[in-house]
């Protein structure tokens, strides 16, 4: 695919030398290696952020409590959008020591500086791949916000690049990093409830095709821009809100840019159906969608062990319903309940096996950076999470059963194959790494 967008700028030309950088495992902050004001790589961490919608403020508030951060640069193609947070990033980092905030429109611009230690990605879901395996490409590490992959295959040539660079990934689903659904994971894991053969999980209606109206472009949003490497469509406020609105985008509803509430709770809940299950390195095989036609729920999915998912609002939204042989556990964010009761509260033994302890989801990506390892939710548990909510999506579409192989990940069946990836416009490959 060409290499040069519209303006004649090329991605291989500014992240070849990023490559370079990232050729050694253990990269140091570029600003600790000498100079006036240079502190110690413990202590200070380099961040640009790329999207600055609604979402960034709850990471810019998480992210920007720990002591090692700084927020140096950020990118929108929504002028506003930009404005505001770079004067809320310099807020912030006045809290800590005085810093200015650089903004760009092309993210691109943004990776090539190289006192920028790691990507904050918030931007919508079809710009999550380009974003992540760019920054890899330059050498930063990442956090990715939740769903990981707006494709299949788009997880997993993210997974390659940054194992390929040897960067540090955390996915944004921060429930790992929560009591309520770590404790639920060790209970299951640990058969506290019994063999567990059905789970249900409430999350919402799969993606749908976009059918909004065409609408003017507002004079400060680079609309082509934001549509990037999906096919083209009219500007519409549902899928880039003003900022006046403070709506969040429903983007996230429509096909080509999100995955509707499958992929943005999906992304969440699976995930800890995922966990729980231990199945971070695998997934389903198998995926059985309603009878009915344009049935929005009743699709379940089935592990090689025997366990069956249903997608179905079962009673309480946006949670899950562990059932066991010998007990139940019902998780969100707001309440853990179980049979037997004590269950919630249990201390696990000595000899049981624990999942990954994390406390606070931003910390956990900070320290494994400055560790060079894995955090709670890495780049190939965002791949597999992500890909069962793109496989759901895919068998409400072609209504019909379809067997998957986790190992290999690919469909028995050619026409969902297909859909494991998707095109891109021209001037844009993510492949390119």
């Amino acid at each position: 695919m060409n290499e040069e967008n519209k303006e004649g700028y090329s991605r291989r030309s500014f992240l070849k030398t990023g490559a370079a950088a990232a050729a050694g495992f253990i990269v140091l902050p570029r600003h600790v290696l000498g100079g006036s004001g240079f502190v110690a790589p413990s202590d200070r961490i380099n961040l640009g952020y790329i999207g600055t919608g609604k979402q960034v403020y709850t990471l810019l508030r998480n992210i920007g409590k720990l002591q090692e951060t700084m927020v140096v640069a950020a990118c929108d193609v929504d002028r506003k959008k930009l404005a505001k947070f770079v004067g809320e990033a310099t807020k912030v980092n006045a809290a800590k020591a005085s810093h200015p905030v650089q903004g760009y429109g092309d993210y691109r611009e943004l990776l090539s500086r190289d006192d920028i230690d790691a990507i904050v990605v918030a931007t919508p879901d079809h710009w999550h791949a380009l974003n992540v395996i760019d920054a890899a490409k330059s050498g930063k590490d990442i956090y990715c916000e939740k769903p990981l992959a707006l494709t299949i295959d788009e997880g997993r040539a993210m997974v390659e690049a940054v194992r390929k660079y040897r960067r540090v990934l955390q996915t944004g689903s921060m429930q790992r990093s929560q009591y309520n659904f770590r404790q639920a994971a060790d209970l299951v894991r640990n058969g506290y409830i019994g063999e567990v053969r059905e789970i249900n999980v409430s999350v919402g209606e799969p993606v749908k095709q976009c059918d909004l109206p065409s609408m003017p472009i507002p004079d400060y949003l680079d609309w082509d821009r934001w549509i990037g490497p999906s096919l083209y469509r009219g500007y519409h406020p549902i899928l880039s809100p003003p900022i006046e609105d403070d709506k969040w985008a429903w983007w996230r509803g429509y096909r080509g840019f999100g995955g509707g509430y499958i992929t943005d709770w999906g992304a969440h809940m699976f995930d800890i159906v995922q966990w729980a299950l231990d199945m971070d390195g695998s997934g389903p095989v198998s995926f059985v969608p309603p009878e009915q036609a344009g049935a929005v729920e009743g699709l379940y999915f089935t592990y090689a062990s025997g366990v069956k998912v249903n997608h179905k609002a079962w009673g309480r939204p946006n949670a899950i319903q562990f059932i066991g042989t010998e007990g139940k556990i019902e998780v969100a964010r707001s309440f853990l309940d179980t049979e037997p009761a004590g269950l919630a509260k249990q201390v696990m033994k000595p000899s049981d096996k624990r999942v990954y302890q994390s406390e606070n989801h931003y910390q956990d990506w900070v320290d494994a950076i400055k560790k060079r390892s894995k955090p709670v939710a890495d780049v190939e548990i965002g791949h597999r999470t992500a890909s069962v909510c793109n496989a759901v999506n895919i068998a409400y579409e072609l209504q019909q059963p379809l067997q998957w192989n986790p190992k290999k990940e690919i469909f028995d069946n050619v026409y969902a194959n297909m859909l494991k990836g998707r095109p891109y416009r021209k001037g844009w490959n993510y492949l390119d790494f």
